[in-house]
């Protein structure tokens, strides 16, 4: 894993934060179901996932149903990234 200086999700750019919630809502998925999901370029996707997986928060495996594709999740980092602390997001109040 590459050195990441600190870097943790609240300080990735908002198109990784997008791929971050795809991911976490929908499980497991190719990237071209992530650029269909998120409406993002696929250059962007790609380098939101790079971003994420610099950081350990998203694997990249086989996906056995087309070898040409893999199949991104989050890690166990990832998964608790957001656990026990509060949504980030911006709210109605």
């Amino acid at each position: 894993m590459a050195d990441n200086d600190g870097e943790a999700l609240p300080d990735l750019p908002p198109s990784a934060k997008l791929v971050y919630k795809v991911l976490e809502y929908n499980g497991a998925m190719t990237q071209k179901d992530i650029v269909e999901e998120s409406m993002l370029s696929a250059r962007t996707v790609r380098y939101a996932l790079e971003r994420l997986e610099e950081i350990d928060i998203v694997s990249e495996d086989v996906y056995f149903a087309d070898a040409r594709q893999n199949l991104y999740n989050l890690t166990e980092t990832g998964e608790a990234a957001t656990d026990g602390t509060p949504d980030q997001a911006v709210s109605d109040d």
